[in-house]
């Protein structure tokens, strides 16, 4: 009796928890808008693609000219012997000159093969890349808010079905203690009664702590600071979309889907790498100019100082005609490559394709099953009110209550999994077909 008491304490203790953290809910949409602006894994990769598109400048790719502007000072100490021609010798020691320049000066890249051009593009296609994988955890993100979301549902319900067990079992071993207590019924009937009564409210505290960990996770996704104040789903049951055709996915996957057009991106870089090393065979065109101030002075001869001020240009044309076989291993390396790009390309989708057959298969198998499922419910209802009724009129014996009652759980339990994992798979067949972002 002791421990009877214990748990329905507990399990008011967690019911009133619950109901309190759940006073605030939100629908899905709701859900993946906070956490696409608090979750820290997705700043992390906003952040990634900043850098990238901070990189696209025509100064990074070699557009524009190189301006410096520097000074030195610099001094010599000279110990010198000479000797003259008619035979003279002469010793100077300790001579010190010095000289002191300032001047600006400007280096630019005319031309180069293309290769400024071709760097400017790879620069912009990183960008479209970094895009597409800030895209990519979007997805994944939805993905897994989307799949907690409704297995909260899920947990909730289990919840619901568990808290009517508890009533038929208390109400049982209500009926069972009156008929003890008027001597019409067994101590055996009755202590069966609240074995099977813990045993429920055993399982409903059970469900509670996993319906709390699923708020938990929740919570986590959406980036929230505060884990005490839980939230909870707007929605009370799993809607299952059963109007996805597998041609739409199939095409929707091969325009859409992120992964492949990541590495469709990466083929295109391969083939700039490709162009950037082509184009060192080309000659090249420099042009530098500056502009000086020079400052000597002179400790022998017959000057004492000097300065200069001036300017310089210059043209500079020239060809690289052998560098060591270098430029046609860096060739042959990146024709590879490229291949190599084509083939993880076919790859991917590949393995896309099989993932998509599979997991819509699953899908169809299950809307099957949902159906059998729903009737199977409906029966094992009917089934319990006709046996509780007749247990109350004595002509049913516990064991076989039980046995339908546990039926009954079954049969919830069985529809509520397939629900969901038929919820996962049209979540799954979306994200593959690059149609997630309908949940938002």
């Amino acid at each position: 009796m002791k421990l009877h008491r214990l748990l329905l304490l507990k399990l008011i203790i967690l019911t009133g928890i619950l109901n309190v953290n759940s006073q605030v809910t939100y629908d899905l949409s709701e859900f993946i808008s906070e956490g696409l602006e608090n979750n820290y894994s997705l700043q992390i990769v906003r952040n990634r693609q900043e850098i990238l598109e901070n990189n696209v400048t025509p100064g990074n790719a070699g557009f524009l000219p190189v301006l410096d502007l520097s000074t030195r000072h610099a001094g010599t100490v000279n110990n010198t012997r000479q000797s003259f021609a008619d035979g003279s010798t002469g010793r100077t020691s300790g001579i010190y000159n010095t000289t002191t320049n300032a001047g600006i000066s400007l280096g630019w890249n005319l031309f180069s093969g293309f290769r400024v051009r071709t760097t400017y593009n790879r620069l912009e296609e990183l960008r479209n890349q970094g895009e597409l994988s800030t895209r990519l955890a979007i997805e994944v993100f939805i993905s897994q808010t989307a799949s907690e979301y409704y297995n909260f549902i899920q947990q909730n319900r289990q919840v619901s079905n568990l808290e009517y067990s508890v009533e038929l079992s208390r109400e049982r071993y209500r009926i069972d203690q009156e008929r003890y207590n008027i001597g019409s019924g067994s101590r055996l009937q009755m202590l069966q009664s609240r074995v099977f009564l813990n045993a429920d409210s055993s399982r409903l505290a059970r469900q509670y702590e996993i319906l709390r960990a699923s708020q938990i996770r929740l919570n986590e996704l959406i980036g929230a600071d505060d884990f005490e104040l839980l939230i909870g789903a707007a929605d009370t049951v799993i809607v299952v979309n059963t109007d996805l055709i597998y041609d739409n996915l199939i095409s929707a996957t091969i325009d859409r889907n992120t992964s492949l057009l990541i590495a469709s991106s990466n083929q295109v870089i391969s083939e700039y790498d490709r162009r950037i090393i082509e184009s060192r065979t080309y000659p090249y065109l420099n042009f530098n100019t500056g502009y000086g101030y020079t400052f000597n002075t002179f400790q022998a001869g017959s000057l004492d100082h000097q300065g200069t001020l001036g300017m310089n240009y210059g043209l500079t044309v020239g060809i690289n005609l052998f560098d060591g076989f270098n430029r046609r291993r860096e060739l042959n390396n990146a024709l590879i490559d490229i291949h190599n790009r084509e083939l993880a390309y076919q790859q991917i989708l590949q393995g896309i394709k099989a993932d998509l057959m599979t997991i819509y298969r699953a899908y169809e198998n299950n809307l099957r099953l949902l159906k059998m499922e729903y009737e199977n419910l409906e029966t094992a209802r009917e089934n319990m009110e006709i046996a509780f009724e007749r247990y109350r009129l004595g002509v049913l014996s516990g064991i076989e209550l039980r046995e339908i009652q546990i039926s009954l759980l079954d049969a919830e339990e069985r529809l509520l999994s397939i629900q969901y994992q038929t919820k996962l798979a049209e979540i799954s067949l979306k994200q593959i077909s690059g149609q997630v972002m309908d949940y938002i």
